[in-house]
């Protein structure tokens, strides 16, 4: 297929989540064809997967402005900009209706997962003749393939279902893909249908983000209705002080009473908090549980027996089905090498991310984005509004509007729970706890458990 033929395929969107819907709106209005490929069984699946949490963002920030335009059109009444969606009512109220739109429907296909993405009839390797080709999107529904030709591809898959490992250095700890039974998601709906496997038993929370917090605060509830239940935390850091956050002085005040509530079930001995673990083998224990053996502070030896692992220790991007097209990617965040500075959680939080567009998105494969949770690699700094203007500019873009796509703007809250000016408090703590001087200063990172890429889908109170 030549390039001068390439206008009349469409762009392919990979992902009906919030940021893959804001996309396709955002294409239609430019004039162009967007075609939706789905994994799941329905639009916002991995949405409805932590149905049961509750967003510290309001609706306010929760809705794309071209999503909203197309849902107006067909009568849809905006949800109270000041109200906290649950997951389930995300979809419900939001991500649903536009997906059922006249001018969506019939653009988005579910249960087709893409496997490979290249350029038709070249590999990696091959230059000459390889700029202006179209896209070749590999796809497999119900065990068959098909290829798809596309103008440019949008990748806003995001990265659920891709963990971190419990171990260290990234990589898993011994004996973690035999512990599977023990281990569940990020999210598990402690008081609803995954109850049972919490109530009464011992579990053992691991990692430092919001969805730490979350399953943390969620036992609590259950431990007081429940005697028996045990909760331990795991924190690669020294304080958790970062999490903790802003508390009232957070711009989403949701996420403030989060931390807060988190540090009060800390001091009050409901959470038995373990610092500075580095986790190494998972075994099978007396009774049908699992032993978790590493270190903790200054060395310690640590064995805990559990019941359940509740494995809250972020995501990282899936890039094996972008092995043929040529990315230009951060060696340590996995993210465009252009964004990358931008979103370092080092020195940025989520509230401290600049405006960002299509050039900081681009690749040397033109035409070929990574936008949402996916373009920010292993960094846990990202907010859907920031991937509705990202789609925005995209859009632009690709409809050749540059000007229009180099105008980027970004209204965000003040993020008090994840700003970097946390590091002087951890530090302080630290040195209170164990009489030493830290050195140098700490933005509380986890290297390994970061904060979940879930800033956007930390709640309330789960």
């Amino acid at each position: 297929m030549s390039a001068d033929t390439t206008d009349d395929l469409p762009v392919v969107v990979i992902g009906a989540g919030p940021v893959g819907l804001a996309a396709a709106a955002h294409l239609l209005e430019r004039g162009l064809e967007p075609l939706v490929l789905e994994a799941g069984p329905t639009p916002g699946a991995a949405v409805r997967a932590w149905g049961h949490v509750r967003l510290f963002s309001p609706w306010e920030y929760d809705v794309d402005a071209a999503a909203a335009r197309l849902l107006a059109a067909e009568g849809w009444t905006a949800p109270d900009p000041d109200a906290l969606p649950t997951g389930a009512e995300l979809v419900e109220g939001y991500l649903a209706p536009l997906a059922a739109t006249a001018a969506l429907a019939p653009r988005i296909r579910t249960g087709v997962r893409v496997t490979a993405v290249s350029r038709a009839g070249v590999d990696k390797t091959r230059t000459v003749g390889r700029e202006g080709r179209p896209y070749l999107v590999r796809t497999v529904v119900d065990g068959r393939v098909e290829d798809l030709p596309a103008r440019a591809v949008v990748d806003a898959s995001g990265t659920w279902g891709q963990r971190n490992p419990l171990g260290t250095a990234g990589l898993p700890a011994v004996g973690e893909p035999e512990a599977a039974p023990w281990l569940t998601g990020p999210l598990p709906d402690v008081l609803g249908a995954d109850r049972a496997r919490f109530a009464g038993k011992h579990t053992l929370v691991i990692g430092m983000g919001h969805s730490a917090a979350n399953t943390l605060l969620a036992l609590v509830a259950l431990r007081e209705t429940v005697p028996g239940t045990e909760i331990s935390w795991a924190i690669r850091g020294r304080s958790p002080a970062r999490l903790y956050g802003g508390g009232d002085d957070d711009g989403l005040p949701a996420r403030g009473l989060l931390g807060s509530r988190l540090e009060e079930a800390v001091q009050a001995g409901a959470v038995t908090l373990h610092r500075e673990v580095a986790v190494t083998a998972l075994t099978p224990s007396a009774g049908g549980r699992l032993r978790v053996t590493g270190t903790a502070r200054d060395g310690a030896a640590l064995a805990l027996d559990v019941d359940a692992v509740a494995a809250a220790t972020g995501f990282r991007p899936d890039l094996a089905m972008l092995r043929e097209v040529r990315l230009d990617l951060d060696p340590a965040l996995e993210a465009p090498v252009r964004l990358a500075p931008l979103i370092d959680p080092n020195s940025h939080s989520c509230g401290t991310v600049p405006p960002h567009g299509h050039r900081e998105l681009a690749h040397p494969d033109e035409g070929l984005y990574l936008v949402g949770m996916k373009s920010y690699g292993r960094a846990p700094t990202f907010l859907l509004a920031t991937g509705y203007e990202q789609v925005r500019s995209v859009a632009a873009a690709l409809a050749g509007d540059t000007a229009g796509a180099d105008q980027v703007q970004l209204h965000l809250p003040s993020t008090g729970v994840c700003s970097t000016d946390l590091g002087a408090r951890e530090d302080a703590e630290t040195s209170a706890a164990s009489c030493a001087t830290p050195v140098g200063f700490s933005t509380g990172r986890e290297h390994g458990w970061s904060a979940e890429h879930d800033d956007e889908v930390a709640v309330a109170g789960a």
